[in-house]
């Protein structure tokens, strides 16, 4: 099993910018990817991007693409998400998952989860 605590989030004005965080412990050496999930109030959690654990290959949504960045610092065990422009749409609890099989867009390729981290963008 692999734990995983997000931080960074907050409240933010439109068009700033935040970089979130997410630290893994346990067994991530199993790790094969992992991922960025945000969910609205009222919708269904959505893929963000991911970044593959050995070679940092990278896959964004379409809407989050040119604005967010994924990246990963093998020695701390970490991820993060360098949200910019942000916009009142993004306002949601960001999620960060742990794949240990391949690397997915789905919530079900998922099997580890972090419990989230808030991020507001008021107009």
């Amino acid at each position: 099993q692999v734990q995983l605590v997000e931080s960074g989030g907050g409240l933010v004005q439109a068009g700033g910018s935040l970089r979130l965080s997410c630290t893994a412990s346990g067994r991530t050496f199993s790790t094969y990817s992992m991922g960025w999930f945000r969910q609205a109030p009222g919708k269904e959690r959505e893929f963000v991007a991911y970044i593959t654990w050995s070679s940092g290959r990278t896959l964004y949504s379409d809407s989050v693409k040119g604005r967010f960045t994924i990246s990963r610092d093998s020695a701390k065990n970490t991820v993060y998400l360098q949200i910019n422009s942000l916009k009142p749409e993004d306002t949601a609890v960001y999620f960060c998952a742990a794949d240990h099989l391949g690397a997915s867009i789905t919530v079900a390729g998922y099997d580890s989860w972090g419990q989230g981290t808030q991020v507001t963008v008021s107009s």
